[in-house]
């Protein structure tokens, strides 16, 4: 990923944030010369400094699990907030628009699971998501057997992290005023996500 000094973001801490943050993210295996993506929900797994396991699951006739190969990496994209900046918002009278985002590129070799372990996906999966809510969901809920049939349909994989690499576009390399420009322009919009991006900005402010 290109990524100039301003906007490159190495700190393990931040990069996990934002991977867990933005868990539904995008693999990308490339087969016979060919790149090939499929979106999907991450459960993610970290430990000391870059250390992380990724998981999840995908339907069984998807051919992307079959590009999965010993020792060729495959690249998960993991998408924070992003939105469009307006040059109305600087100081500078000379400029362009462009687009604040923050990304992070997760890269390593997928291998697949064996029954348990995608049983274990999917349950963590469905505990991540519905915990937070007043009712939630249970998989024991519905007959084994039916769990059963319908794992037949899909595929579970894991893939540890051998490498991070982060992006953070917040406006770094434009003056303060410039940048608090931007943010007065966000927070001035009716749209959530450009709320978001301005919180990103104020916290990195000089």
């Amino acid at each position: 990923m290109y990524t100039p000094p301003f906007f490159k973001e190495s700190d393990p801490i931040k990069l996990r944030d934002l991977m867990l943050e933005n868990s539904f993210a995008t693999l990308i295996t490339v087969a016979e010369g060919v790149p090939f993506a499929t979106h999907l929900p991450f459960l993610i797994e970290t430990g000391t400094g870059t250390e992380a396991m990724l998981r999840s699951h995908m339907a069984r006739p998807n051919p992307q699990w079959q590009h999965f190969q010993d020792e060729i990496e495959a690249l998960v994209i993991f998408q924070g907030p992003h939105t469009y900046i307006s040059p109305s918002w600087y100081e500078a009278e000379l400029a362009v628009p462009t687009w604040n985002y923050a990304v992070v590129h997760a890269y390593g070799i997928p291998r697949l699971v064996d029954d348990a372990g995608l049983y274990d996906i999917l349950k963590a999966t469905v505990l991540q998501h519905e915990a937070p809510r007043e009712n939630p969901w249970e998989m024991n809920s519905i007959p084994q057997d039916y769990v059963e049939k319908l794992m037949k349909a899909i595929v579970g994989f894991e893939i540890e992290v051998t490498r991070l690499e982060g992006k953070v576009k917040m406006s770094q390399n434009r003056s303060e005023g410039d940048r608090r420009g931007v943010i007065a322009g966000l927070e001035a919009t009716p749209e959530a996500h450009n709320h978001h991006v301005a919180d990103v900005m104020k916290a990195m402010l000089p």
